[in-house]
Order: structure tokens, then C-alpha cells, then sequence
């Protein structure tokens, strides 16, 4: 048998006298780590979207989107307008958190006008028929810098006249 390398003491490196915690705290870093992954796993920090919706007597809006994302991501939210009487001007305002931090890629289809109201982006989509629905789509993507919390408040118009309002918050982790 060969003798022990100069550098080693058994104590310490084979038997790990004054050591045994340091094999508690790399088993606990470990368990953490799955946990967070099993957290990320089930949802915790964003991006499976779910439906939001209120409805008026002149029309019912759904909104379909995630409200907890990661910076750096892609999304798209839904936007559904059940018309249950004739909509001559539909229009939707979006609060300041769907564009503050974000990139708006694409809105499909094009609103006929687009305007700020109150510095909230105002969306005219025009004539929605009684028993027609009118879907908007928008892709955006979160900036990396974005963080935290942002108010997501949508509101349907017809003309000047408010119809209904969904209250909804993003939340945007690092």
C-alpha cells in the first residue's frame, strides 16, 4: 500500500471529523433547488393563462392571458367581445400595464384606430353586429428589465358609453 499524499490528513478528509454539517448543508442547497423547480413546475411563476370576464347587458368581455410572467418572455392575450346588442363603436382601453416593460409585437386584427385616453391606449375595433363575437389578439413580449407588479384593467366602450370593466394585476418575475 502506498503512503498518504502529504496535503491529506485522515482525519479530516476520510473520516471528516469537524465536517459531518457540511453533507447536511449540500444535501439541503439540493432539496431547495428541487423545490424551486417543482415550484416552477406547478405554475408559481408564470405563464399557463387563464380566462377573465365580465359581462354587461350589452355584451360580454373575456379576456385570455397569463398574469404572472418571467422577463424576457413571450405571450399572447385573447380578447373576446360577445356582442348581446349592437355595438356601433366597440372600443377597448388598456390600462398602462399592458405596455409599460413590455414590447408589443403584433395586434391582430388591426383596430381601426388606435388613440391614448388618459395615457391608456384606447383600441377603436369599430361595428360588432348583435350575436357576433369580435376576438383581438395581441402578441408582446415582457422586457428583461420589467419586475414586479402592473395593473391590467381592460374596458369595453361603445362610443363614450362604458360598458363593463375587468380588473386584473400582472405580475412579472425576475
Amino acid at each position: 500500500m502506498s503512503d498518504i499524499p502529504d496535503e491529506l490528513v485522515l482525519r479530516r478528509h476520510r473520516d471528516l471529523v469537524g465536517r459531518q454539517w457540511h453533507v447536511l448543508v449540500r444535501r439541503g442547497l439540493l432539496v431547495l433547488l428541487c423545490a424551486f423547480l417543482v415550484l416552477a413546475l406547478a405554475n408559481l411563476f408564470g405563464q399557463r393563462p387563464h380566462t377573465t370576464t365580465a359581462t354587461a347587458t350589452e355584451a360580454k368581455l373575456s379576456v385570455y392571458g397569463p398574469t404572472r410572467l418571467r422577463s424576457g418572455l413571450y405571450y399572447e392575450a385573447r380578447f373576446t367581445i360577445d356582442a348581446e346588442s349592437e355595438l356601433k363603436e366597440a372600443t377597448l382601453v388598456l390600462d398602462r400595464g399592458w405596455m409599460e416593460g413590455m414590447t408589443i409585437n403584433t395586434i391582430e386584427p388591426s383596430p381601426i384606430g388606435e388613440a391614448s385616453r388618459d395615457g391608456k391606449l384606447s383600441l377603436t375595433l369599430g361595428h360588432v353586429p348583435a350575436g357576433k363575437s369580435y376576438v383581438l389578439f395581441i402578441q408582446s413580449q415582457v422586457n428583461p428589465t420589467n419586475v414586479g407588479h402592473r395593473s391590467q384593467d381592460v374596458t369595453l366602450y361603445d362610443g363614450e358609453q362604458r360598458l363593463t370593466t375587468i380588473h386584473r394585476d400582472m405580475t412579472v418575475f425576475p
